[in-house]
């Protein structure tokens, strides 16, 4: 009865987690062998005989016949008078055969060998979602919002298996409610213990340029090829593409129609302001694209330093550094340049650090984030645009144009 229950349990794992046969009874026999250790202090001598489609299990421990009074090793040895209770015509020296039922290990052996089954087989288990997801790592995956945590989203696929998605992997103006699908990329896959932990992310660059491998076509068939992506999630990224094909614009094919294609993606990314731009050997070029929508007048490199001299229009200054510096900031991480912006007849003009005696540091910062770091830059715009480009109150722009015009203009 006990090898039946057993057998049916097993059965049971081996339905749900979908174990293949032979992977099943080498698990079911190692467990028992275990037990066979802890029992008899040795499993050499044992068969071990399991067919699971049928629930059939048998144990058979095998021993010599050796005369009444020599026993030595009573775990591989069997004395005549009792060998002959199995068989009449058993002698010394001869092979005994005898099957050793599960209740012969005792209530509670059973019980410790079941829990150690199932422990094994959910090992096994882990062991094939671990191996699954890693080669993964880096695809996208669809799964739904099952649990909503203060640092985490945690999310199962139809398998199942969870996936968690922390907080920071998340794009600022993302907003899950209970079983939304949700997709990332596999950021990671780690075994905390025997358990797989697996990581989605949806902020990494890798999830934006496999978006484009999913939408484009011609990403995906390898006639358009993303060169380098850069991304500040939620707000901004930058995508260098190119082709080898010269009939095929890759900017235009990836863009698409009036921005029918990558529609979808910026969409999945919580309107995030992508830039798409032709990547090119030639540096002086590519800097000049990485500063879209930024017209640059002239540029200057310094290789050694990893550093460009940027020269431009006033009224384009803005534009290269972009809300928050975003702009420049991905230009220069797209380049692997640092790259410096000045401002077309800045001789005439004065900086706005120089006016720090009567500004507040905090004030200036706020206006360089904005691309205002001049007198001229700011006393060229409305008050309106300078507070909408700024986080400041009117009376404190107000002021600082004030400070501006009684210094700058006398």
């Amino acid at each position: 009865m006990e090898n039946v229950a057993l057998i049916e349990s097993f059965s049971e794992f081996k339905d749900d987690k979908l174990i293949d046969r032979v992977t099943l009874m080498a698990i079911l026999e190692d467990v028992l062998r275990n037990a066979l250790k802890k029992k008899y202090g040795d499993d050499d001598n044992f068969d071990i005989i399991i067919n699971p489609d049928k629930g059939d299990l048998e144990i058979w421990r095998n021993r010599i016949v050796v005369a009444d009074g020599e026993v030595e090793e009573p775990n591989q040895e069997i004395e005549l008078s009792e060998a002959q209770k199995i068989e009449p015509d058993f002698e010394v020296g001869e092979d005994v055969a005898e099957e050793v039922k599960l209740i012969d290990l005792g209530r509670r052996s059973i019980l410790a060998l079941r829990q150690n089954l199932i422990s094994k087989i959910h090992e096994h288990d882990n062991t094939n979602i671990y191996k699954q997801f890693k080669e993964l790592e880096g695809e996208i995956y669809t799964a739904e919002v099952h649990h909503i945590r203060h640092r985490a989203i945690i999310l199962l696929d139809d398998d199942g298996n969870e996936i968690i998605l922390p907080k920071d992997k998340q794009i600022p103006s993302d907003f899950f409610r209970k079983g939304e699908n949700v997709r990332g990329i596999i950021e990671s896959v780690e075994l905390k213990g025997t358990k797989p932990a697996i990581i989605m992310s949806r902020t990494s660059p890798v999830f934006l340029e496999k978006l484009f491998e999913q939408e484009i076509p011609e990403v995906f068939d390898g006639l358009i090829t993303v060169k380098n992506v850069v991304r500040i999630p939620g707000e901004k990224a930058k995508v260098a593409v190119d082709s080898y094909d010269d009939r095929i614009d890759p900017v235009g094919a990836c863009v698409g129609m009036k921005g029918s294609r990558i529609h979808g993606i910026v969409r999945e990314l919580g309107n995030e302001n992508i830039d798409v731009i032709n990547y090119t050997n030639n540096l002086n070029l590519y800097i000049t694209r990485s500063l879209s929508p930024a017209r640059v007048t002239s540029l200057k490199i310094d290789e050694e330093n990893k550093r460009a001299e940027v020269l431009l229009k006033p009224e384009e200054v803005s534009k290269a550094i972009g809300r928050g510096g975003h702009n420049i900031r991905l230009a220069g991480k797209l380049t692997g340049y640092e790259i410096d912006v000045f401002r077309e007849g800045a001789e005439e003009d004065v900086e706005l650090k120089e006016f720090s005696d009567e500004i507040d540091g905090w004030i200036i910062d706020e206006f360089s984030k904005a691309g205002l770091d001049t007198a001229k830059s700011i006393l060229e715009q409305d008050v309106n645009d300078l507070v909408k480009r700024t986080d400041l109150e009117e009376e404190t722009v107000i002021e600082v144009i004030r400070i501006l015009k009684e210094e700058f203009e006398d």
